[in-house]
């Protein structure tokens, strides 16, 4: 029984050890979202965040622009949807 137990206790150990890469906080998803090569839309945002559309624009121009000091820039391609890219430099 005592390999059984150790085998267990083992597994438990190493599940909990793991390094999740996934985003923990919205703030993080948001970012995440806009550091992709081709950026994110309003509503992208919205289904990653469950975030109403007036909130992802304030949290984009409160949060990103004014507290964090980050670049945003903002394109609007031919298919009509803005897309959002955060400028890394």
């Amino acid at each position: 029984m005592s390999t059984t137990k150790q085998t267990e206790s083992t597994a438990r150990n190493t599940s909990t050890n793991r390094v999740s890469t996934a985003p923990k906080t919205k703030k993080e998803t948001v970012i995440g979202l806009l550091t992709r090569s081709k950026g994110a839309t309003i509503a992208d945002l919205q289904r990653a965040t469950g975030w109403q559309a007036h909130s992802v624009r304030g949290f984009l121009s409160g949060t990103l622009k004014k507290r964090l000091g980050l670049t945003l820039s903002s394109e609007r391609p031919a298919d009509g949807a803005r897309r959002y890219k955060l400028i890394l430099s």
